[in-house]
C-alpha cells in the first residue's frame, strides 16, 4: 500500500507541472537549486514540483472528506435516489431506504474524489475550485485516491446487498463520472450530455432498490436528465472564462449560442415529461397543472437566457433551477399520495 501511495504522489507531482505557471509560490514550492530541472516546450524551464502538506488536525478530517466528496452535490444525489425509491411500487421499508441512501452517498463520494484526484492541476487555475483539499495540500493525492477506492468499493457492495441491479448502477455511475465525463471535459462539448446521464442514474438506483425499473423510474430519470442542462449550462456560462483558462471544452466556451439554446430546449422538455406521470398512473391528473406552473417558471428564465445570454440572465436561470427541482419532486410525492388515496377508495 505504501508503494501505491508513493506512485500516486509521484504521478501528481509530475502532472501538476502544467499548472505551475498559473499558481502561486505558496501553492507549489520549488525544490532546492541542486535538484534537476524539468523542461517543457510550452512553458520553458520550471522547477520540479514538491509536495508539502499543511498541518491538519483530526477535527478537520471530516470537513476535508466532505470536500473530497463534494458534500452538497452528494447530498443532492442522495435526495434524487430517495425520490426514486419513494415513487417505486412496493417501497415500504425504511431500512432499505437508509441502506440505499448510504450506498448512493458512498458511490457519489468516490466519483467526486476520483474527479478531484484527476483534475487537481486544473482546479488550481479556477477560483471556484482552488480551495479544494488537494489544491490546498490538505491531503496527499494518494490519500484522495485511497478514499475514492474505499468509498467506491463499500458503496457498490452496500447497494449490491440491497439489489444487484442497484449495485451495478452505482458502479456504472462512478465509472461514467470519474472516467467518461472527467476525461471528456477537455476534449468535447459532448461531456455535458455524459454528465447529464450521470445525474439521471440516481433515481434509477432508488427504483432498483425497491425491486424493479418500471415506467415511473424512466420518466423520473428523464426529468433528471433534462433538468441538468438549464442547471449546468447557466452555471457554465457564468464560469466560462475560468473554464476556458483551465482548458475545458464546455458548450459555454466553444459554442455559447448553442449553450443557451440547449438550456431552453431541455427546459421545455420538462412539460411533456411531467405530463407522462399521470398517464402512467403515478400521480393524479391535477399534477399536470401544478407542475406546469413550476416548469413555466424555469422555462421563462431559460427563454430570457436564450434571448440575452449574459451573466445576469444565466444566474437567474441557475437559481431558478435550484428552486425548480425540489419543488417538482415534492409535487410528485404529494400528487402520488393523492392518487394512491383515490385508488384505495
Amino acid at each position: 500500500m505504501a508503494n501505491l501511495l508513493h506512485l500516486c504522489n509521484r504521478r501528481f507531482a509530475l502532472s501538476g507541472l502544467t499548472a505551475l505557471r498559473h499558481t502561486t509560490a505558496a501553492q507549489y514550492r520549488p525544490a532546492s537549486s541542486n535538484r534537476p530541472m524539468l523542461t517543457n516546450n510550452n512553458i520553458g524551464t520550471v522547477p520540479r514540483a514538491q509536495w508539502k502538506l499543511q498541518a491538519l488536525s483530526r477535527t478537520q478530517l471530516p470537513h476535508v472528506y466532505s470536500d473530497l466528496s463534494k458534500g452538497k452535490l452528494t447530498g443532492f444525489v442522495v435526495l434524487t435516489a430517495m425520490a426514486g425509491y419513494a415513487i417505486a411500487p412496493g417501497a415500504t421499508h425504511i431500512s432499505v431506504l437508509l441502506w440505499t441512501s448510504l450506498g448512493t452517498a458512498m458511490c457519489s463520494a468516490s466519483a467526486n474524489s476520483f474527479n478531484q484526484w484527476i483534475e487537481v492541476p486544473y482546479d488550481a487555475q479556477m477560483a471556484r475550485t482552488r480551495n479544494r483539499p488537494l489544491v490546498r495540500h490538505l491531503v496527499e493525492p494518494g490519500h484522495s485516491l485511497l478514499f475514492g477506492l474505499t468509498t467506491g468499493a463499500l458503496g457498490t457492495l452496500v447497494l449490491y446487498g440491497v439489489s444487484p441491479l442497484a449495485g451495478l448502477l452505482g458502479f456504472t455511475n462512478i465509472a461514467l463520472y470519474a472516467v467518461a465525463y472527467t476525461g471528456m471535459k477537455r476534449l468535447s462539448i459532448v461531456n455535458t450530455w455524459v454528465g447529464s446521464l450521470v445525474g439521471a442514474i440516481p433515481p434509477l438506483i432508488g427504483c432498483a432498490a425497491a425491486g424493479a425499473l418500471g415506467p415511473e423510474a424512466w420518466v423520473l430519470a428523464g426529468i433528471m436528465f433534462a433538468w441538468q442542462f438549464p442547471h449546468f449550462n447557466s452555471l457554465a456560462h457564468t464560469l466560462r472564462a475560468e473554464y476556458s483558462k483551465a482548458g475545458y471544452r464546455m458548450m459555454s466556451v466553444a459554442r455559447p449560442r448553442l449553450n443557451a439554446r440547449v438550456a431552453l430546449r431541455y427546459s421545455l422538455l420538462m412539460f411533456p415529461l411531467s405530463a407522462l406521470l399521470p398517464i402512467i398512473g403515478l400521480t393524479d391528473p391535477w399534477f399536470v397543472v401544478d407542475s406546469s406552473v413550476v416548469n413555466a417558471y424555469m422555462a421563462v428564465c431559460a427563454l430570457g437566457f436564450w434571448r440575452h445570454p449574459d451573466t445576469k440572465h444565466s444566474r437567474r436561470l441557475f437559481f431558478s433551477s435550484l428552486v425548480h427541482l425540489p419543488v417538482l419532486l415534492m409535487l410528485i410525492m404529494g400528487h402520488k399520495l393523492i392518487n394512491d388515496r383515490e385508488k384505495r377508495k
